[in-house]
């Protein structure tokens, strides 16, 4: 073989190291790439998921709730964070819900409502109480008092002075008394704020009051004391079409309220009296994940009694009803808890862990394509050496010395060692190998052949040489 051959053949083989660290390097640059990017997702997987829950007026019952929860909800380090945005009240609060600057938002159930909103939980129920005094403003004590309205549709042409500023206490007046068949243009309206009951309690105008909050209110407690003590013993109006009210309008519920649920001295009232209630709500869009949406409501129940050692009013959250044909239906996340129909992890994902297994399996399938398609000139180089191999064999059967045949097994050789540093990288198969090994034996046999028979013809010379010196030949 010529120092041309052996350089061409050199070079050739620095080359195909080359490429077969081009591809190692390319295989290791993909698995740091798909490495890094599960490392990622499962990264972005684990961090708590921050919610924006809109809630107002500032320092209300559910701001308060809202800020303990939030705090609630960071100490823990859970799944789900809150990040509260105080509105002007809840309005306010649901309009941004409306517009998506916020995922959640907290208000009343009577209120206007985004199209798409779904209740998450209920944060208290209201309750509606109304009563009227048992004697005018200014008139004595002295006498037994007698209330001038007994029942609703007593209000009629009468002044009510409702606690609190919100348009929506005025409007619910309006159902109440437009069920008991009064006209609700015929009733007069005044809003106090909750501080200022002592000027509710002296006002000689109002003929009635209405207060709407939880049975345990202090607001609702303490105006009823101020106006007893201004105008008498009070005289609790129920609300007989309470059930009727709530058919025709589900946002609000007929509610019951019990004997001496108010603490005052005497206790008040001293039987129960039928009303309605509505409910404030945290509530969704829904579009909000069914995942987050659940998240949240397992860690608001599971952190519940925490939040009410804070502020006791947290203690009046409660789950929805799923059953109940409710105007504002229940955000499924919430209900899948509620209703013990959650998904599971693997019915979650199951489907995409039989992508990724599909994923995973094309990318096998294009990685050995690749091998493939890479290792094409080893595989055309492994082929031009049997034909070498087998083009030798013809030569080692015309090889006129043993000088000839070592340099001929010298080059196979180097062949042999090229195709096996090849097999190991994985550039020919084992077939192939195969295919290689009956090729050099053949050679091999060519070669012990060739070489008996040149030891065997080395004697013919050396007989004619004798015979050329024979007394024969000299004469």
């Amino acid at each position: 073989m010529s120092s041309a051959d052996g350089a061409n053949e050199t070079s050739d083989a620095v080359r195909r190291r080359r490429r077969r660290s081009n591809s190692l390097l390319l295989v290791l640059a993909v698995g740091f790439l798909v490495f890094g990017a599960a490392a990622g997702a499962l990264y972005y997987a684990l961090q708590p998921v921050t919610l924006r829950i809109a809630v107002g007026p500032p320092g209300s019952d559910d701001h308060k709730v809202i800020e303990a929860m939030a705090e609630a909800f960071a100490s823990e380090s859970r799944t789900v964070r809150l990040s509260p945005i105080t509105a002007d009240g809840a309005v306010e609060a649901l309009a941004l819900l409306g517009a998506g600057k916020v995922d959640l938002a907290v208000g009343r159930a009577d209120l206007e409502m985004p199209a798409d909103a779904q209740t998450i939980a209920i944060v208290r129920k209201n309750f509606v109480v109304l009563w009227a005094p048992s004697r005018p403003a200014g008139k004595s004590s002295r006498g037994k008092p007698t209330a001038k309205i007994k029942e609703i549709a007593d209000l009629a042409g009468r002044k009510v002075g409702i606690i609190g500023r919100t348009a929506a206490n005025a409007a619910l007046l309006r159902v109440i008394l437009s069920a008991a068949g009064v006209q609700a243009d015929k009733v007069a309206v005044t809003n106090f704020g909750t501080s200022q009951i002592d000027e509710l309690a002296r006002d000689p105008t109002l003929d009635a009051f209405m207060a709407v909050g939880p049975l345990d209110s202090k607001i609702t407690s303490d105006a009823i004391a101020a106006t007893a003590r201004a105008r008498g013993e009070p005289k609790f109006l129920a609300i007989d079409a309470s059930e009727a009210i709530a058919l025709k309008s589900p946002r609000y519920e007929s509610e019951e309220i019990p004997p001496s649920v108010f603490n005052a001295d005497p206790a008040w009232p001293d039987d129960k009296v039928e009303t309605v209630s509505v409910s404030h709500l945290i509530v969704a869009r829904k579009a909000l994940s069914e995942t987050t949406a659940a998240a949240f409501y397992r860690q608001l129940f599971a952190l519940r009694q925490a939040i009410a050692r804070q502020v006791p009013g947290a203690a009046h959250i409660t789950k929805p009803d799923t059953e109940k044909d409710a105007e504002l239906p229940v955000h499924r996340g919430a209900a899948a808890v509620i209703d013990g129909t959650e998904r599971t992890f693997l019915d979650k994902y199951g489907d995409y862990f039989w992508f990724a297994l599909l994923l995973l399996s094309g990318i096998g399938s294009t990685g050995a394509w690749l091998r493939h398609y890479f290792n094409r000139d080893e595989r055309e180089e492994n082929t031009s050496h049997r034909n070498r191999i087998l083009a030798m064999v013809s030569r080692v059967r015309s090889a006129e010395s043993n000088q000839e045949l070592l340099a001929m097994q010298r080059e196979v050789d180097a062949i042999i060692g090229d195709t096996l540093e090849c097999y190991d990288d994985g550039a020919i198969e084992e077939e192939e190998l195969a295919a290689f090994g009956l090729v050099l034996e053949l050679f091999n046999h060519a070669i012990d052949e060739r070489r008996a028979a040149l030891q065997a013809g080395t004697l013919e010379p050396a007989r004619v040489a004798a015979v050329g010196s024979s007394p024969t030949s000299r004469r």
